[in-house]
């Protein structure tokens, strides 16, 4: 079996986690690992060499992976702030690069990015792994078939308690790794938009026939994290009288060039459940991720109770199921099976020299996000007009991926 051979580029947990599950794929070879920690260089090469019986080459300079010939693809889940430059650097190199998610800093580094891309012709892929979310690719094929009728909203978010991870360091003889740290402490913004922004953008059309125009973000006050560190740790812990930038609850509202809207709510500092709280809404339906629930025009009424329609979503999967999960085994990978389906289709066009299914010009203007919301928070929730990275080209037909990861 011929296989592709790739590196990596950041081994936290993160990191880590993916390498062992590319270590479990027959048909990719782990040539390089690479970090700036050399405990989480020996940790991965070590985990490879259990997971898959060969031992990769660890490094901890990410240049000396884009040295090695044989590596035809890079992942990269780093912090945040290197995303951007390492995908820059492999597509300079000539080598295809899958980054993990996160917002982008300037609209300049997404202009980088692009230019890049349309200088060397070496594709970037933005590793969004809730594209291949299993109830996300069935809305996606019901909107394409027509159920929705004409999508006129959606809303998405990243609602996820963070406080623990963000405020505290339990190991304090350690040096605090946590990048987002930093982020919370200095910026305030959607740092985080591409989870619920990606199959939004897929759903409407985005850079393939349609556009977003601009967005409007407001930011709330910031008091979760200092409430939930003086009772964890009482007012003598360094943190505890933080005045943390980033706001408890921020909400960005973008425009379509075709009318739609998209709600995007960033919530990870206040206690709560985990959501994405996926929503679309269309002429003849709408789609509910927080109750699991779809309520179809002429199949639905508005005099059947709503709630008796609540977790109805399973009795369709039979019916609308999108193509990629029709045979998949959602056992084989991480978060219900997507981290699996995310790095699978990066492989595959790899290894077919094609174009990836989320594009450069995907990850620049989904990435756009949180630099965009944080201008329009500074000014007040001004609106902010949206950048079209693809100079124009967005309602015209350009190579894009097909295959059996195609969204």
């Amino acid at each position: 079996m011929e296989k592709t051979k790739i590196g990596v580029v950041g081994l936290g947990g993160r990191g880590f986690g993916l390498t062992r599950l590319i270590a479990s794929m027959e048909d990719i070879e782990i040539v390089a690992v690479c970090d700036q920690y050399e405990d989480r260089v020996r940790r991965a090469v070590d985990g490879v060499r259990e997971d898959a019986g060969y031992e990769p080459r660890g490094l901890t300079d990410y240049h000396d992976l884009l040295n090695i010939d044989e590596i035809q693809g890079v992942v990269i889940p780093t912090s945040w702030t290197d995303h951007i430059k390492i995908a820059i650097d492999c597509m300079k190199a000539g080598k295809y690069s899958a980054s993990e998610v996160g917002g982008a800093y300037t609209i300049d580094d997404c202009w980088s990015l692009v230019h890049t891309y349309e200088e060397t012709h070496v594709p970037a892929m933005l590793l969004e792994n809730c594209n291949y979310g299993r109830d996300e690719l069935m809305v996606l094929n019901m909107v394409r078939q027509g159920i929705f009728g004409e999508v006129v909203h959606c809303q998405g978010g990243y609602r996820h308690d963070l406080r623990l991870g963000l405020a505290h360091n339990r190991e304090p003889e350690r040096e605090m790794r946590h990048y987002r740290q930093g982020e919370y402490m200095h910026r305030n913004c959607d740092n985080y938009p591409t989870h619920d922004l990606g199959p939004i953008a897929k759903i409407c059309g985005i850079n393939r026939g349609n556009r977003m125009l601009s967005l409007v973000s407001v930011s709330s006050k910031a008091r979760g994290l200092n409430d939930h560190i003086m009772r964890l740790d009482g007012p003598d812990y360094p943190l505890a009288n933080y005045a943390w930038a980033q706001g408890d609850v921020i909400t960005t509202i973008i425009k379509c060039a075709h009318g739609e809207t998209i709600t995007l709510v960033l919530d990870t500092t206040l206690p709560r459940p985990y959501s994405r709280n996926f929503q679309v809404h269309g002429t003849r339906a709408v789609y509910v991720e927080d109750n699991h629930s779809l309520f179809i025009d002429g199949e639905h009424s508005e005099e059947t109770p709503w709630k008796d329609n609540w977790n109805n979503v399973d009795k369709y999967y039979e019916k609308y199921e999108h193509p990629i999960w029709q045979n998949y085994d959602p056992s084989k990978g991480g978060h219900g099976g997507m981290d699996y389906l995310v790095l699978r289709a990066f492989f595959d066009s790899v290894k077919r020299r094609c174009p990836t299914p989320i594009d450069v010009y995907d990850m620049a203007s989904w990435m756009s996000v949180t630099t965009l919301s944080e201008d329009s928070i500074a000014m007040g929730g001004h609106p902010v007009a949206m950048p079209d990275f693809t100079r124009g080209t967005w309602f015209r037909k350009r190579d894009q991926y097909e295959g059996e990861f195609a969204l």
